[in-house]
């Protein structure tokens, strides 16, 4: 009662100063008082009686608090109706119809978050908590209309979810195919993969597919937004964030689910990928890869704009809200990038892991811009890690792999080794990730320190060059010891020629060429010429000595005849057994068969027409001389254009006599 009597004295000599003709006033000021009032009902009560006692003008106070009590009592009743007139029927999110009237009618919808609003505004307002009655049932209106517009709210994201076009983002994605092939041939296990590629199927390997800068998609339909928008204001404005929330991060976690099925992606366990054979493997990571692109660049974009739309002015709810959403969706990409990381190494699945790691890398920023989730962020840079801990890892046992394969047997016909078509095509499409890679292996100087540093030349190179140059060197070293196999040898020379000329070629064709140099291509050509040099001197020596004069006796008017036939008998069986033997021989490269033909020409054709020119009229005039001069220095410069083509032919030329 002090409180009553305070007021109502302060009151009264409020009203007694105001005077006769402020009777008006003072009714206004009474009125304001009314609606202060927060007290228990007989309190008052009590109050009004004092009022009215002070003044005859207040006498009419007493009306107007009841009249004020009637026009709330008859607010909250019109919107307790609303609410309770929608909860009359059964609500099934999954039934064809529902309770509330969204797609009947925009009025009754708008009527029906009318009346949420004026029970929180008179809650608000603190008019109606001196009744407990009325107090109660505003809870229990509340907490009706907030179960329906979760369930409504839940339905419309359901509904309004626009399914993912796998085609039209595959169409936009940009592929670069770089290709990988060789030939069939006998190699080590470590290779076994390669062994199974030939020369016209080939491989494929793509990178550089990126999406097109203008893609963008709608995860829900527009239309649908303000009326998303109006739900979730209501339910967070009445303590419901945590629903709203949950119903919200549960439906589009799951249509996020869904479009990296659409994407091709699935949930396998850790166990269940390191199964799988490498030709599905390969296909699931290509597919992983798009799909993270995808996901930063469209999804997770998507569900952020998505986020700032519905939940517009309640950044926290916001912030919850996306993170919840997208983290289910992305720890399923991260969980297989793991498990890629620590599967089996093999030289095959380099460039996919590389291809994983970039686009990750890529990735990450965006991941620590848009998620705040400590935990995913810290997930996806432990996963980055580990992809690059893989490659590198792959990477040396491709390293190991060159350097030890040990296949014995030696090629038929001279030709490029599997192995040296299988190492340059690798590394010349490795060129590509030369980046990653100087990144990736920068802490590893110490494994170069067996390259010898002439005149400085690896102190300007990349970390990647260095290795490479390493790696090129082991395969050199290789391809020289199997030449050994070989007991020809010519056939050595050959084989080395062919091989050395087909790694510069490579190296000098690509990016190889700015990363190892100039100058160690020139050393390389001056190589193949050495051993076009030494492939002469083995194998014409021989045929050449047939054509000198020493031993034949006297002058080249009396020179022995039966010296002179066992010269042209053995030159022409020389000529042919080579003839025989390197027809069968291989040089794959045109300008290098052709300089050798050149080469041998220059030598044999003028010491043979030479030495017929002095010897071959003693011969001429003779019985049988086509036994001995079988053929013209024409003859032979002809037969020269069919060696090195792979096709074994044998000479059954007789020269005929001539006139």
């Amino acid at each position: 009662m002090g409180t009553t009597t305070t007021t109502a004295t302060a009151t009264a000599t409020a009203t007694t100063s105001l005077g006769a003709g402020g009777e008006d006033r003072v009714m206004a000021a009474a009125q304001q008082i009314v609606k202060s009032l927060n007290t228990p009902k007989e309190v008052r009560e009590d109050m009004l009686l004092i009022l009215s006692s002070f003044d005859n003008r207040l006498s009419n106070i007493t009306d107007l608090i009841k009249k004020d009590s009637d026009s709330t009592s008859l607010r909250f009743d019109a919107a307790e109706k609303v609410i309770l007139r929608w909860d009359s029927c059964s609500f099934n999110p999954d039934a064809s119809r529902h309770s509330l009237p969204w797609e009947d009618s925009p009025d009754e919808a708008a009527e029906y978050l009318s009346a949420v609003d004026e029970i929180l505004q008179l809650v608000v307002d603190m008019s109606i908590r001196s009744d407990n009655e009325i107090m109660d049932r505003a809870e229990t209106a509340i907490q009706l209309a907030m179960s329906r517009l979760e369930d409504q709210f839940r339905l419309i994201l359901i509904r309004n979810t626009v399914p993912l076009d796998a085609e039209r983002l595959h169409g936009s994605i940009r592929r670069v195919s770089l290709s990988f092939a060789s030939n069939k041939g006998e190699i080590d296990e470590e290779f076994e993969s390669f062994a199974e590629v030939d020369s016209v199927r080939g491989c494929f390997h793509e990178r550089g597919a990126s999406l097109g800068d203008d893609l963008c998609v709608d995860l829900i339909n527009a239309d649908v937004f303000t009326e998303l928008k109006d739900i979730a204001d209501r339910m967070i404005r009445s303590g419901y964030e945590k629903e709203c929330v949950q119903a919200y991060s549960n439906v589009r976690r799951d249509a996020l689910d869904e479009c990296l099925v659409i994407l091709g992606v699935e949930k396998l366990s850790i166990e269940e990928v390191q199964k799988i054979e490498w030709k599905d493997l390969d296909e699931k990571m290509k597919k992983w890869i798009q799909a993270v692109k995808i996901t930063v660049r469209v999804l997770l974009i998507g569900e952020k704009r998505l986020c700032d739309q519905i939940f517009n002015g309640f950044d926290s709810i916001k912030e919850i809200c996306f993170n919840e959403t997208a983290k289910g969706c992305v720890m399923q990409l991260l969980n297989f990038g793991e498990a890629v990381a620590i599967g089996k190494r093999s030289s095959e699945k380099l460039f996919r892991i590389l291809d994983m790691y970039d686009v990750l890398a890529d990735a990450l920023p965006d991941f620590e811009m848009m998620i705040t989730d400590e935990f995913v962020c810290s997930e996806a840079k432990g996963v980055l890690a580990g992809l690059g801990f893989a490659a590198k890892g792959t990477f040396v046992e491709f390293e190991n792999a060159v350097k030890n394969e040990a296949s014995k047997k030696p090629m038929q016909n001279g030709e490029i080794h599997p192995l040296t078509r299988y190492v340059m095509n690798y590394v010349k499409l490795l060129a590509d990730y030369s980046e990653t890679l100087n990144l990736l292996l920068e802490s590893d100087e110490d494994e170069t320190d067996g390259l010898q540093n002439k005149d400085g030349e690896l102190e300007n190179m990349t970390p990647f060059a260095k290795r490479l140059l390493l790696l090129i060197s082991s395969l050199e070293s290789n391809l020289e010891e199997k030449s050994k196999l070989y007991e020809d040898g010519a056939l050595q020379c050959i084989f080395l020629m062919n091989n050395i000329l087909y790694i510069v070629q490579k190296v000098k064709d690509s990016e190889l060429g700015k990363l190892l140099g100039d100058n160690w291509v020139r050393k390389r050509r001056g190589q193949v010429r050495q051993y076009a040099t030494s492939y002469l001197r083995a194998c014409w020596i021989k045929a050449l000595y047939c054509l000198k004069d020493e031993g034949i006796g006297g002058s080249s008017n009396n020179a022995s005849k039966v010296t002179l036939k066992e010269r042209f008998k053995n030159f022409n069986t020389c000529f042919e057994e080579i003839y025989r033997i390197q027809t069968a021989w291989k040089v794959p490269d045109p300008q290098l068969r052709e300089e050798l033909r050149i080469s041998i020409s220059e030598k044999v054709i003028p010491a043979y027409r030479s030495f017929m020119g002095r010897f071959g009229s003693q011969l001429e005039s003779g019985r049988h001389s086509g036994k001995y001069i079988k053929y013209t220095p024409e003859d032979l410069e002809n037969y020269l254009l069919d060696l090195f083509e792979g096709t074994p032919l044998i000479l059954h030329h007789m020269r005929r006599k001539s006139s």
